[in-house]
């Protein structure tokens, strides 16, 4: 018998009054549910999931794993692209039912449990005419996109989501439940601002709002042209920090509004924000718009709120490499549409984010996001539906090795890779990182992620 064996039945034991219906075990019909994840990769299924709808009941999950010594992962939205949110035979602490959303619209904070979807949250604000600006999927959950850094749609005009982040309450490793922010606990609140999942349970998050009316934005696609993509990247990084774009080299899915003699084939697609005057979006588009042959244009006048509406994936195998470039020529462009010409996943992008913009305006040093001053992120990334199909994972090394990202990396978008937190901060950032660890998870509870281990361990 093993050690896991006689340690998941004791341990429901510890939790189940504690937790009663919200704690789930194998013969729950739930579990199965309940373990998915956004992106599937292998049978890790745990013996557990607990779901605290507090932060007392959270603390009392962490020390039950802490002294059990059972596997341990933690979950918000289940959006990881690697596989460490869960733990086959272990224990889930699942947080999605902490998802308050409380908003003081007078002194423009936002506060939100850690289980809280960036889409739940934004639509809030959005009722209000506030923002806080997070990523561009509605149901990604905000303690996991926060901790990492979070790059979206408002990150040029109003820097990244750790840059709005006023506070975070967390339950350590012994349990205890402290509150990071500029006065308190400060060495944790520049840690958790960058430095992932490795430092405790986020339980409640506080945010800064700011001021988001109709925007102009949505999506823009393109006959293949390496042309078009070098150009459309170099219209966003010139355009005024109001527009924030990403570009992609992608297989065309098969959607109704592209035409079905392109779907499968390499297109440059574009997805952009303007959260200026509408009536200067027409000129600051303009370059965009003109950097090819269009195909599809369904950028409009709409709410914030409405960009993060749209089809939610699951069950797809994702693989990824991400790093970040300063340049993009036309031979860099080419090389980025073929290789998604010869990808073997039926789903196949290489994405440029742009960056610059408020995100340079934060030192290097402030937060544990130390790549402020890279011009533009890209990542390759395969997705494939069938369980038996190709994952890609050579193609995606060998493209990202052709065009040049290797050797930096943005935590958030990192696959299965083992060597991910070397791979996400440089030296200098990953030792105080470290440091941080070993003062509040000496012996490394908090190691189901890209893991940053205790100083000295």
């Amino acid at each position: 018998m093993t050690r896991l064996d006689t340690t998941a039945p004791s341990l429901a034991e510890r939790l189940a009054p504690v937790l009663g219906d919200r704690l789930i075990t194998p013969t729950n019909p739930q579990l199965g549910a309940l373990a998915a994840t956004v992106f599937a990769g292998g049978d890790r299924t745990p013996a557990l999931i607990a779901r605290p709808r507090t932060a007392a009941e959270t603390a009392e999950v962490v020390r039950a794993a802490a002294e059990t010594g059972i596997p341990f992962a933690v979950r918000s939205g289940g959006h990881a692209y690697h596989l460490r949110s869960s733990v086959a035979g272990g224990l889930v602490l699942d947080t999605r039912l902490l998802d308050t959303v409380d908003l003081d619209a007078d002194a423009r904070i936002g506060r939100a449990g850690g289980g809280a979807t960036a889409g739940a949250y934004t639509a809030a604000a959005g009722a209000v005419g506030l923002a806080t600006g997070f990523g561009d999927t509605g149901s990604v959950g905000l303690a996991g996109l926060t901790l990492g850094g979070g790059i979206g749609h408002l990150s040029r005009r109003d820097g990244l989501t750790i840059d709005n982040l006023l506070a975070a309450e967390l339950v350590l490793a012994d349990g205890s439940v402290v509150r990071a922010s500029a006065d308190e606990h400060d060495d944790l609140f520049w840690a958790v601002r960058g430095g992932g999942g490795n430092f405790g349970v986020v339980t409640s998050l506080e945010f800064r709002l700011r001021p988001v009316g109709t925007v102009v934005g949505g999506f823009i696609a393109f006959e293949r042209s390496p042309a078009t993509l070098a150009a459309v990247v170099d219209a966003g990084r010139n355009a005024p920090d109001t527009l924030s774009i990403m570009v992609n080299a992608m297989k065309a899915p098969p959607a109704p509004f592209l035409p079905a003699e392109v779907h499968g084939r390499p297109i440059v697609a574009a997805l952009v924000c303007f959260s200026g005057a509408p009536d200067d979006a027409d000129a600051v588009l303009a370059p965009i718009r003109a950097a090819g042959t269009p195909i599809a244009d369904l950028v409009r006048a709409q709410s914030y709120p409405e960009l993060f509406a749209g089809p939610e994936v699951q069950g797809l195998r994702a693989t990824t490499r991400t790093g970040f470039r300063d340049e993009l020529d036309l031979e860099w462009a080419s090389t980025a549409l073929e290789a998604v010409a010869a990808a073997p996943t039926p789903a196949a992008v290489v994405n440029v984010r742009v960056m610059g913009g408020a995100i340079a305006r934060i030192g290097a040093d402030a937060t544990a996001f130390a790549h402020r001053d890279r011009a533009l992120m890209a990542t390759v990334v395969g997705m494939q539906p069938d369980p038996a199909g190709p994952d890609g994972r050579d193609w995606i090394a060998g493209t990202a090795d052709g065009l040049g990202i290797a050797g930096a990396s943005y935590v958030n978008f990192i696959g299965d890779d083992p060597d991910g937190a070397a791979a996400a901060y440089p030296a200098a950032t990953l030792q105080r990182l470290a440091e941080v660890k070993r003062r509040y998870d000496a012996d490394n509870l908090f190691r189901s992620n890209h893991n940053i281990v205790p100083a000295g361990a």
